[in-house]
Order: C-alpha cells, then structure tokens, then sequence
C-alpha cells in the first residue's frame, strides 16, 4: 500500500525510472541466483565420478571420497576456527580503539592501514608466513611443547621449522582481521546516540560506556563479522599451502607439530596440476562440500542477524 501510494504521486518518467529500477535489481538478484545454482549443478554432475570412485582412482590412494574428503574439511573447519579466535578479539579491539579512543588523525590513519591489509594478495601474506613468521615462531613452539606438552593443542613434538597449522592460523587471522574490524568499526559508529548520552548522563565513564551501550547494541554485527571472516578463511588457499606443513589422512588437534590436517583448497591446489579422469571429477566433490559448508556458514551468518538483530 505504501509503495503503490508513493508510485501514485510520481510523473510518468519517474515512474518509468522507478519501473526500470525495480527490473533491474530483480534481474540482478534473479541472476545471482541463476548462476548460484549452476555453479552447485555444476559441481554435483562433475564431482560425481569421484564421489563413488574406487581406490585406485583417488588422489593418495584413499579408501574411498569420503576417507579423503574428512580430514580435507576437518582441516578446513580447523584452521579457519582457530584463525577466528584469534581474529575477532584483534578486530574488536582495533575497532574500539579507532570510534573510542583514538585522536581523530590517528583514527583515520590507522583505519585507512587496516582497510589496506584486506587489499594484500594472499600469496605476500603466505611468503611472509613462511620466511619470516614460521621461523619466529619455531622457538615459541619448542617451550609450549617443553612446558604445556600435556595439553592437547601443544602436544607432540613441536615443529623446528615452524610451519605449523597455529602459523597459518595467525596467517589467516591477519588476512580477515580487516573484515571483522570494518563491520565492527561500522557498527560502534551506529550505535543510538540516546543509550550513550544516558549511559553518560547516569555518570558512566567511557569503558562502562562501551560495555553497557555498545557492546550489546554491536553483538549482532560482530557475531555476523566474526562469521563472514569465517567464510573467508574457509576458502583460503595459496596462504596454507605454503605455510602449513601438512600429513594426509590426519585428523588432529595440536597445533605446534610438524605433522598437520591439510584444508580443501590448499589440497585442491596442490593436487590438480597433475590430477586427471576421476581424480579431477574427485577434487571438484571436494570443492562441493566446501561450497555447502560456505553455504551452511553465511546462511548462519544471517540466522544470526536476524536473532540479534541488524544494526539500524
């Protein structure tokens, strides 16, 4: 009813305009989800060779797709929660200092340098990991090892080089820490001017600001942030395969070995210059169920938005 009573008091050409306008976003959106569902048909009918293939026709000789598939996504889930554990406390407090803290130069500074880590290729990001992290690193690994060995995550023994599934989840976490700052910086920014001149008025100083307005008025969009880094570093690619030293067919949770879980991508990207027949039709099933787990991950994303409600 507000639509056609607002239609009702345009011109003919803005109507036109206005018609033009609604044809065109429909056809955009009809498009995205044209080519969405191809890009699935497509990946099911190609990948489904591999998906029933014997043992002789799979990369390493694996029992079957799903033996091979497993410890490729438990990899990927792996690596990508730990890189957003460690993304979104970074992010969030990035995000408080610039809106907060900061004096209005160095915010701007240092928001610009954060929004050019999102622009760096991901293969400087896997040089840098492998030359310089990994072996900064190695140290700090031998004394987990030595002093916390009985804990899960830093048991075995500890990798000399440093290539580590930790090393390329702080390589992950630096890629997608821009994402989650800049939605976080997005919505402390739009935080109601009312609930922070009440906390204000009843003599909040600025932290209990932050914790009693802010905070709860962002956690929707911080969860959704820390979810889209998540989808992003699901599908990383060039930055693990050469950070992580990986083992096949290993599903484990320590992080500081020599010996790692592969991820999809990094697997995909490894295997198919000398893949061929059904190992190709293979490595797209992988690249199926990697596309149903970022599916699964952003349909979350929005199931949380709409739980804790999108910023306004």
């Amino acid at each position: 009813m507000t639509t056609l009573a607002f239609t009702s008091t345009l011109s003919r050409p803005e109507r036109a305009t206005a018609a033009t306008v609604r044809g065109a976003v429909a056809g955009a959106g009809l498009l995205v989800t044209v080519v969405l569902i191809g890009v699935g048909a497509f990946l099911a009918v190609a990948g489904w060779p591999g998906l029933t293939a014997s043992s002789s026709e799979l990369p390493l000789g694996a029992s079957n797709f799903w033996a091979l598939a497993a410890p490729l996504v438990f990899g990927s889930v792996w690596s990508a929660v730990l890189a957003v554990l460690i993304a979104v406390p970074a992010a969030v407090g990035v995000a408080l200092y610039v809106t907060w803290f900061a004096p209005r130069a160095v915010a701007g500074f240092l928001a610009a340098l954060v929004d050019v880590l999102a622009a760096v290729p991901s293969v400087v990001y896997g040089l840098w990991g492998l030359m310089a992290l990994a072996p900064g690193l190695a140290p700090v690994y031998a004394w987990l090892g030595e002093h916390l060995g009985w804990f899960p995550l830093f048991a075995g023994q500890p990798s000399a080089t440093g290539r580590t599934i930790a090393t390329g989840a702080l390589v992950l976490a630096i890629m997608i820490m821009p994402i989650i700052a800049a939605m976080c910086r997005e919505v402390f920014q739009r935080t109601p001017r009312a609930s922070i001149e009440a906390a204000q008025g009843l003599g909040a100083t600025r932290w209990e600001v932050i914790r009693l307005a802010v905070l709860p008025f962002a956690r929707g969009g911080i969860i959704c942030g820390a979810m889209l880094g998540l989808g992003r570093a699901l599908g990383e690619t060039m930055a693990i395969a050469m950070v992580v030293s990986p083992a096949p067919f290993l599903i484990g949770f320590s992080v500081i070995t020599s010996a790692n879980p592969n991820t999809v991508a990094a697997f995909i990207a490894q295997v198919f210059p000398e893949a061929h027949d059904v190992e190709v039709s293979a490595l797209i099933g992988l690249g199926l169920a990697m596309f149903l787990i970022t599916f699964i991950v952003n349909a979350c994303a929005r199931r949380v938005a709409r739980i804790y409600g999108e910023p306004r």
